[in-house]
């Protein structure tokens, strides 16, 4: 079930990125396209269909296409208090426990990062940046066949600490109570029961119910991805996700059963979810295989993992931990956990991933749910260049710049000097005016 691979055939395979404009869409994706519009189009022609009837008719395309794509017949309303109230009263205490005390190991982790305004009067004058928070923000929070109320606390709660003034939640109807428990934790302004493209376009240009937001945050399918990536300019976006990964790097002072059950916990979130080990040791590979086979015997979710785990997961015999090490680097993961003797010794060499689970005691799922670090991280090998959810993504920088007489009358000449050679005379004129010279 788990496959093993030599190292130039997971190259080519398994760890082979693919861009997410290469990933291949189903034709039962299309045939459903062509039945809700009429014709063929592509996803990404779809999406764009509704992002414009959304900017045009407002609330009445978000009935329209609920109704088309959720089967649910709603006027676009915020969630009333009292369903909100009723929604914590349903879980249990110790769901509500749970979600409390994750809620606050999050906003302490989020509370250590500086976010602070400087100046400086070492350059003439002062120069510095103000830190601003963003002042509204849209949280896309999925529903399918596991909600994910932490994702509203790991969303919400850092831009909370950053300081912003508004946070509204979109989620597909009918949103479960944990959801909806957890927006009441985490202090949501706003929730409304809309998924899919329209709840993108809903948040970026704004109906008649909903206001615009300022930057959308929050994974979907594969059209909220879409929305997102063709509304950005309009608002900002945190990013494009793709399916969720975990890498992990063992050797034989790992526990196979503890491996194991990381990879099946990563493989069970969707059929495209990645879960993949490196080791050098052919009999931890062996042994977490032999484990693979037999915890699987107890999981709800056995169809999806087995798919995740043929399609997307593998072993790969690595000749040490330091070329593991290099193939993680070259696969920039989600999550990659050290399952290895002395972990810390490695950090070091770690350059590409969206988190760094130091040991067996620090496994991927605490990570999900109570660390303190969001979970929301780089996926699709964007951890090369991106970073997991924090504080500063819900924050501005804006430049101050208040020089004294005598600096600007030091530097003028220097912007007079290149704005000539870029050929923009007024641009000279104005540096070069305020000292009496033309």
């Amino acid at each position: 079930m788990l496959k093993q691979f030599d190292v130039e055939t997971a190259r080519r395979t398994i760890l082979k990125r693919v861009p997410p404009d290469e990933t291949p869409v189903s034709q039962g994706t299309l045939d459903r396209i062509a039945q809700l519009f009429g014709e063929a189009l592509t996803p990404e022609q779809a999406v764009a269909r509704i992002l414009k009837e959304v900017r045009m008719n407002g609330d009445a395309a978000l009935r329209k296409w609920t109704k088309s794509l959720d089967h649910v017949d709603l006027e676009p309303a915020p969630v009333s208090n009292g369903s909100l109230q009723a929604a914590l009263d349903s879980i249990s205490p110790e769901q509500r426990a749970a979600l409390e005390k994750a809620a606050a190991r999050i906003e302490s982790f989020h509370r250590c990062q500086p976010i602070n305004s400087w100046s400086t009067d070492k350059l003439g004058g002062t120069l510095g940046q103000m830190i601003r928070p963003i002042q509204r923000v849209g949280l896309y929070i999925p529903g399918g066949t596991a909600p994910l109320p932490s994702t509203v606390l790991m969303s919400a709660i850092p831009a909370r600490v950053a300081g912003v003034k508004e946070i509204a939640v979109v989620s597909p109807p009918s949103i479960h109570p944990m959801i909806l428990a957890a927006c009441v934790i985490a202090g949501i302004d706003e929730i409304y029961p809309l998924g899919g493209a329209q709840a993108i376009a809903a948040l970026a240009y704004g109906t008649q119910t909903i206001r615009p937001v300022d930057k959308i945050f929050g994974p979907g399918n594969l059209f909220v991805t879409l929305a997102k990536r063709q509304v950005y300019g309009v608002v900002g976006i945190d990013g494009l996700a793709g399916p969720t990964e975990t890498m992990v790097i063992a050797d034989d002072s790992a526990n196979p059963a503890w491996v194991a059950a990381d990879l099946l916990a990563q493989a069970e979130h969707d059929v495209l979810a990645s879960a993949i080990l490196l080791s050098p040791s052919q009999t931890l590979i062996n042994k977490v295989q032999a484990e693979i086979k037999q915890q699987l015997e107890s999981h709800e979710r056995a169809e999806i993992i087995i798919a995740s785990l043929e399609n997307q997961g593998g072993a790969v015999l690595t000749k040490d931990i330091d070329e593991a090490v290099q193939l993680a680097n070259e696969y920039a993961p989600e999550h990659l956990a050290l399952s290895v003797k002395d972990p810390s010794i490695w950090t070091e060499k770690v350059n590409n991933a969206g988190g760094v689970f130091l040991g067996e005691h620090s496994y991927e799922v605490l990570g999900d749910y109570v660390a303190g670090p969001s979970h929301v991280m780089p996926t699709g090998g964007s951890a090369r260049f991106a970073s997991p959810l924090n504080v500063l993504d819900f924050v501005k920088i804006i430049s101050v710049i208040g020089l004294d007489e005598k600096t600007a009358q030091e530097i003028g000449p220097l912007a007079a000097n290149i704005a000539q050679a870029e050929g923009l005379d007024a641009h000279r004129q104005a540096a070069l005016i305020r000292g009496g010279t033309s």
